[in-house]
């Protein structure tokens, strides 16, 4: 008997050690697989998920060059073990130099703003990492990916191939991403030595030598040759990331949170509550989910919020149930000669790290258009950013008007999704005001049907001025007919040239999230682009 009792016991123990064996570390999304891996490897060596964001980020900058790196800016919504997110605005600034006379004519260096995505990782690190790993080994990966070379994925191969002209055509260094003056193939490998002795000194010498140190120098250098705005003096006085307050609203039984202006986190939360009176707590119909983009976009284009400093009663009043109502009510005229928000054809990367302590990371790069600015520096190997392109030229009494020292307004909308104090949604998109679109409507679908490996994969929808983006062309003639009428609604095809799954197109952006389903975390990776979700375990 007691030896049975003694085997039993032998048993359960050896049960318990396997589970222990299997406990789920965490979770990454991200648009590139060797960047999901890099961040996979951190979370293995003991670092949370502040840590592998960082490793995740340092890596889509080699193996991602046409949408992020360290020439651009991130934006950040941390919640720390489930607690209430902190926002910290990455936002880029224009150079002390800018002229603010120039046309909209800018060109290569100019367009670039201060780079801020360093500064954001460093502070991340010093104020949230978990002190278990080290900056160099949160760099590592990305030095390995530029040395050895990572492959070209199907996306990548795409976007190369629809750029090949401008990348060819650029006198500043964008052979660095090419291969033997081509550009690259699918499955073909891309070494940058020259980024991945950037990277070493980083990672040797920390974020100071990019804003203080030998990198900088260089950075000014190359701007000065090249008759670029930003100097030496910008990169020394770059300020320290700033937390926030993030802006929420409660929809249905859970709080979402976004991105405070710059950014276009107040746009979305809008159009979820647009949609949450449309659909009265029943499942998306959609027509509600076109009126609610319409209306959100417009009202954004037309209306927005104009001071990015302090912009907490404007977003009040546009999160307001009275404004809400009164948006249905009134319905925006896409034909308003009131314009203020122009659309871009930004570009731009998003990942989501959760970890086994419950702390979520949403993280949104860019370098705003595909391969930003089209300059690079010979002796740092990274692309600059073309945020500059964002500003308005030649009205120096518009909101966003072009001018020194100054922010540009963003679609960025990191968001995360609680219920009951504890985080159970992070998401984020690439692909300018489609990011607001994306978001809004995944967010809300998932609170109703809590399948986001469905809803990644499900045709969405975008709304610009009266222009309706439907991704499944046949869905258009299951939009009614009044609301055609009332909004004067044209039905638009994007470019189709990026598709890589089925017709699944990359223009409706690429939702890398992670969600809490049944009390289990399930990533997931837009089958848009090249992305890997994992869940990672002991």
């Amino acid at each position: 008997m007691k030896k049975t009792i003694f085997l039993f016991i032998l048993l359960w123990i050896l049960v318990a050690c396997k589970n222990n064996n299997d406990q789920i570390l965490g979770a990454v999304s991200s648009a590139a697989p060797e960047a999901s891996h890099a961040g996979e490897l951190i979370l293995k060596k003991g670092g949370n998920a502040v840590d592998a964001a960082i490793a995740v980020s340092f890596t889509l900058a080699v193996t991602e060059p046409a949408m992020s790196g360290l020439g651009g800016g991130s934006q950040v919504l941390l919640s720390i073990k489930n607690q209430k997110p902190i926002a910290i605005n990455g936002t880029t600034f224009s150079p002390a130099l800018t002229n603010a006379q120039s046309g909209d004519t800018l060109s290569y260096h100019r367009r670039s703003t201060i780079p801020s995505t360093v500064k954001v990782l460093d502070y991340l690190y010093r104020h949230y990492g978990s002190g278990k790993v080290t900056w160099e080994e949160l760099v590592q990966p990305a030095i390995g990916y530029a040395e050895n070379g990572f492959e070209i994925g199907p996306f990548r191969a795409k976007v190369y191939k629809r750029y090949a002209e401008k990348l060819k055509s650029s006198p500043h260094n964008t052979h660095l991403f090419l291969i033997d003056g081509r550009v690259p193939r699918l499955g073909e490998k891309l070494k940058q030595p020259i980024l991945a002795k950037t990277l070493r000194r980083i990672a040797k010498f920390g974020a100071d030598d990019f804003y203080k140190g030998e990198i900088a120098q260089s950075i000014a250098d190359d701007m000065r040759e090249n008759q670029g705005w930003i100097s030496l003096e910008d990169l020394q006085r770059f300020p320290e990331p700033k937390e926030l307050e993030p802006l929420t609203i409660a929809y249905r039984d859970h709080q979402v949170y976004s991105q405070p202006p710059p950014c276009g986190g107040w746009t979305a939360l809008m159009i979820m509550k647009l949609l949450d009176v449309k659909s009265q707590g029943n499942e998306l119909g959609i027509n509600d989910l076109i009126e609610a983009l319409y209306l959100g976009q417009n009202d954004r284009r037309q209306h927005p919020v104009t001071d990015l400093i302090d912009y907490e009663a404007q977003v009040a009043e546009k999160l307001s149930d009275v404004y809400i109502q009164n948006l249905l009510k009134s319905a925006v005229d896409s034909e308003d000669s009131a314009e203020i928000i122009k659309e871009g054809s930004g570009e731009t990367t998003h990942f989501s790290v959760v970890d086994s302590e419950g702390t979520a990371i949403a993280v949104t790069a860019s370098i705003n258009a595909y391969f930003g600015s089209l300059a690079a520096s010979e002796r740092l190997g990274f692309l600059y950013n073309s945020y500059m392109d964002d500003f308005t030229f030649g009205d120096p009494e518009h909101p966003f008007a072009l001018q020194p020292n100054a922010m540009a307004y963003s679609s960025m909308s990191p968001t995360i999704v609680q219920k009951n104090k504890e985080n159970v949604l992070v998401i984020g998109s690439p692909g300018s005001s489609r990011i607001i679109s994306s978001v809004a409507q995944l967010s809300a679908e998932w609170i109703y049907d809590q399948d986001i490996s469905h809803l990644v994969k499900k045709p969405r929808i975008h709304v610009n001025r009266n222009r309706a983006y439907l991704e499944e062309k046949k869905d258009t003639l299951l939009v009614d007919k009044n609301l055609v009428q009332k909004y004067n609604l044209e039905f638009r095809v994007p470019n189709e040239s990026l598709i890589i799954y089925e017709q699944l197109n990359s223009y409706y952006g690429g939702i890398h999230a992670i969600a809490k389903e049944k009390s289990k975390w399930v990533g997931v990776a837009d089958p848009r682009r090249d992305g890997l979700a994992l869940i990672v375990k002991d």
